[in-house]
């Protein structure tokens, strides 16, 4: 396999002694799949290394990707990214991806935790219970997203609708986003790229953008994000999510 020296360099960094059977039954594929995806995707932008594993990681959960999540785990751990950050990576794809997917990626994780010589039981990472999730949801989902939105979302939402926008705030934002593991900046972004992954989300992916606004993440790390990802998750998703980003963070 002949790769260009960058690539070279970040296959090495990532994987070490790995090798892929692909080099002995598809080896032009594997050199044009690794020049692109190590020596140029992985290349731009700002991102730390850790940061690129990580919406790497939470694409391939989207993505269903089980085989490529499993080799991509392993280089996660090798430039850094804590067993503690990928568990609560798996774990906050659940509201967004659906328990039914993201059930094998646990499993594999705490597969691979123990065959690197990991606990796969990690510390618990919870701060709510029954009786404080939903109110401590609240406000995170207020902090995140607006006061105003989220008041507007209670407000427009048909009686029989609002279980749902009670479940956001106590499910998705206070069971998930008030863990510990990651911050909510670190949240926001892997939200972003979770919906990015999925396709199919644009009215949800316009208002998490906003949300990654409000929290700090400019436009220039989500398109350096969204950069990262693109090789796994195609040319048509990516676009569709720049084209979101565009509308809602318009060039200056």
């Amino acid at each position: 396999m002949q790769l260009t020296e960058t690539a070279m360099q970040n296959y090495q960094l990532l994987f070490a002694n790995h090798s892929s059977r692909l080099d002995e039954t598809d080896p032009e594929f594997l050199q044009l799949y690794a020049n692109f995806t190590f020596g140029e995707a992985l290349t731009h932008g700002q991102l730390e290394m850790k940061t690129r594993l990580m919406v790497i990681l939470a694409a391939l959960v989207a993505r269903h990707a089980l085989s490529e999540y499993r080799v991509m785990m392993n280089a996660a751990l090798n430039v850094g990214v804590t067993p503690v950050e990928i568990k609560e990576i798996v774990y906050h794809s659940v509201p967004y991806a659906g328990s039914a997917f993201v059930f094998d990626f646990i499993h594999a994780t705490n597969d691979i935790l123990a065959e690197r010589g990991f606990s796969p039981l990690q510390e618990g990472q919870s701060t709510t219970d029954q009786q404080t999730r939903f109110e401590k949801g609240l406000a995170v989902q207020k902090a995140i997203c607006g006061d105003e939105v989220i008041d507007q979302l209670y407000q427009n939402s048909p009686e029989d609708q609002q279980h749902i926008q009670r479940y956001l705030s106590a499910n998705c934002f206070g069971d998930f986003y008030t863990r510990g593991g990651l911050d909510l900046q670190q949240r926001e972004l892997m939200t972003f790229i979770i919906i990015a992954s999925l396709g199919g989300c644009e009215p949800q992916l316009k208002a998490h953008i906003a949300a990654n606004a409000n929290m700090g993440n400019d436009k220039k790390l989500l398109l350096a994000a969204l950069t990262q990802i693109l090789p796994y998750i195609g040319y048509p998703r990516t676009l569709n999510a720049i084209n979101c980003l565009n509308e809602v963070l318009p060039e200056k």
